[in-house]
Formats: structure tokens, C-alpha cells, sequence
């Protein structure tokens, strides 16, 4: 569970997260009505290409596509298709990256044109309560109070939080112990320990929490039809705490070495 051992693997998750920082920027500027969701695919692919990397998803378990886009009652692991987006759908998009066998992964969900307000008003939530999570992960602190963070705003929003998928470690592999629910009781659970590497990632539903799966095998949706957000951040735990790997903004380098001599 102790994902990130010295600064060199830092680096090489930095790296990872950075390509789907760049990947998110990109696509959401080209998110407009008309787009495609194959083209947004095809995008996605040449940004982590670029940036020197391999995309996390495409062959996963079958997987068949480089990026997850799931618009509107699609919660999560949507397919891209030659569907094209129209104005007023959210689309939620989930990306993933691998750099020299470490991975980043980060998703957000955002509106196409004008939304209406309790779409927008969904998103936003959706977004806090990933930071709410994030502003958990503390040396000492437990996998119960990053649940019980994001379940909070959730449900202080009056919306469904889907318990069926939740967050998870991450680092030599996508998906990793521990699993992170977006639920749970403060101070239970697993310990937090620097160098665990942790993906938070909501997802709320504008109505109940229940899903149903498409017979794709992938497709999750919303069993009432209602529209979902997801949000997502890779995130280290440090010497020096949190430090989000799949932001905008370059991680500080930091010294694990050091803090494990020290204990």
C-alpha cells in the first residue's frame, strides 16, 4: 500500500498526472456542442502520446478506448461513441496516463453550453466534495474520514452518492489498495501513511444513488435516469502532506528518503 518509496518514483507519478492534467485541459476546451465523442477520444489519446506517455485505460480488463466520456445519466466508464454532444448535456471525463509503469488518473465533469442550474449546481458539489476528501488525506488520519467527508457534502446537498464504485489507491497499477469509499465513519478504517498514492473521486447522482449497468459490460448509469457528476484527483500523501499529482500545477519535489530515515 506504500505506493511512492523515493523521490524518483514521485517524479515518474508527477509525470503520469501531469499528461492528464494536460489531457483534461485540452479536452475541455474542445467540449462544445457537435463534438463527437470519439473525436474527444482520439484527442485524448494524442495529448498523453505526447506527453511522453500510455493511456491507462485502453485494453484494461477489455477496455476498448483510450478515455472514459459519460454524458449526462452516465455515471461512470462510458464508452466513447460517435454520439455528439448537444447543448445542455454534462459529460464527465475520465482520464488516465502510465509513465515508465506509474500511473495517474483524474476525472471532472463539466457542462456542454448552457446547463441548467441544477446541473451546474451538481457539478460544483460534486467538485467540493472531492476536495472536501483530499483536505483528509493527513499522515495519521483514516480512510473513514475522506468517506465520511465526501458523503457529507453529498448528502447535505440532498443528492444520491453512489456507493457501487468508489476511489482507490493507485501507483504501479490503476487501481490498487486500498479501496476508497465515498462513504464511512470518522476515525475508522486504514491508517494513512506517507507514500500512499490515492485517487478521490465522488460520484453524485441528481436523484437516487442506485446503478444499473449497460449490457456492454461497461456502461454504468443511473437507475432512475437522473444526471451524475464525477470528479477525480490522484493525490500523494508526502513528507510535506497532500500533494495532488493530476492538477495544473507542477508537484513540489520532495524528499521520501529523508522522511522514512527519520520515521
Amino acid at each position: 500500500m506504500i505506493t511512492i518509496k523515493s523521490r524518483r518514483e514521485f517524479a515518474k507519478m508527477a509525470r503520469a498526472g501531469a499528461a492528464v492534467a494536460a489531457t483534461h485541459a485540452e479536452i475541455r476546451e474542445a467540449i462544445r456542442p457537435g463534438v463527437s465523442l470519439l473525436e474527444l477520444d482520439e484527442m485524448g489519446a494524442k495529448v498523453i502520446a505526447a506527453h511522453g506517455c500510455t493511456p491507462s485505460f485502453l485494453g484494461y480488463l477489455g477496455y476498448p478506448a483510450n478515455l472514459c466520456l459519460s454524458p449526462n445519466d452516465v455515471i461512470v466508464h462510458g464508452i466513447p461513441s460517435d454520439y455528439r454532444l448537444e447543448e445542455g448535456d454534462i459529460l464527465s471525463v475520465d482520464a488516465g496516463a502510465i509513465f515508465e509503469g506509474f500511473h495517474g488518473d483524474a476525472a471532472f465533469t463539466t457542462g456542454v453550453g448552457e446547463i441548467s442550474a441544477d446541473a451546474q449546481r451538481l457539478i460544483e458539489v460534486t467538485e467540493e466534495a472531492m476536495w472536501a476528501g483530499i483536505r483528509e488525506i493527513r499522515k495519521g488520519r483514516r480512510l473513514g474520514d475522506i468517506g465520511a467527508a465526501v458523503h457529507a457534502a453529498g448528502t447535505e446537498a440532498g443528492y444520491g452518492v453512489v456507493e457501487e464504485y468508489v476511489g482507490h489507491g493507485i501507483g504501479r497499477e490503476m487501481h490498487e489498495e486500498p479501496q476508497v469509499p465515498n462513504y464511512g465513519t470518522p476515525g475508522k478504517g486504514l491508517r494513512l501513511k506517507t507514500g500512499m498514492a490515492l485517487c478521490i473521486e465522488p460520484m453524485f447522482n441528481l436523484g437516487g444513488r442506485h446503478t444499473r449497468v449497460d449490457g456492454d459490460g461497461w456502461t454504468v448509469r443511473t437507475e432512475d435516469g437522473s444526471i451524475s457528476a464525477h470528479w477525480e484527483h490522484t493525490v500523494a500523501l508526502t513528507p510535506d502532506g497532500p500533494q495532488v499529482l493530476t492538477a495544473a500545477d507542477e508537484p513540489v519535489p520532495v524528499e521520501f528518503e529523508q522522511a522514512r530515515a527519520q520515521g
